[in-house]
């Protein structure tokens, strides 16, 4: 029997996609101008969905969509993909702007006849994990970051 709309839950979740392949590289290819320390970093995608309906279903989309088994892994939930880094910087297109993989994934949902479950919110982020003593996120904002286009928020990895 189908749950009616009015006895669903909301429902946020995370899914963090690493490379199973990549590994720490130098921080000065995201830099313009050379740190005086050394230090590295791994990138990661984050997809935050809202969503109403089967966790189950949103999982399996997510795994199927979003996710290249042989050369990715997947993390479910918020926390740190990699407690050892010196920060997070994590950052994604404003609300306004135009983000065309944020829309390939929508037009693709919409075009699920019985998806399982009702995606009310997308939001697409990158994780960048800078590794190394003494890291200051400064430079990486300046640098990654365009003020015009992304919103971003520093945070602790631990």
């Amino acid at each position: 029997m189908a749950q009616s709309k009015a006895n669903l839950t909301a429902l946020t979740t995370t899914f963090e996609i690493l490379g199973k392949f990549d590994s720490e590289s130098d921080s000065q290819k995201l830099l313009y101008a050379p740190l005086k320390i050394p230090l590295t970093y791994r990138e990661t995608q984050c997809y935050r969905l809202d969503f109403e309906g089967d966790v189950t279903a949103a999982t399996a989309f997510v795994k199927q969509v979003l996710l290249d088994p042989i050369s990715q892994e997947i993390q479910e939930g918020g926390g740190s993909a990699f407690p050892s880094a010196g920060f997070v910087l994590e950052y994604g297109m404003k609300g306004g702007a135009l983000d065309l993989e944020k829309e390939t994934i929508l037009g693709y949902y919409r075009t699920q006849e019985t998806p399982g479950f009702d995606l009310t919110k997308l939001t697409l982020r990158k994780r960048v994990y800078v590794f190394g003593e003494g890291a200051d996120p400064a430079p990486f904002i300046r640098d990654v970051c365009n003020p015009a286009i992304h919103t971003w928020e520093v945070v602790k990895a631990g």
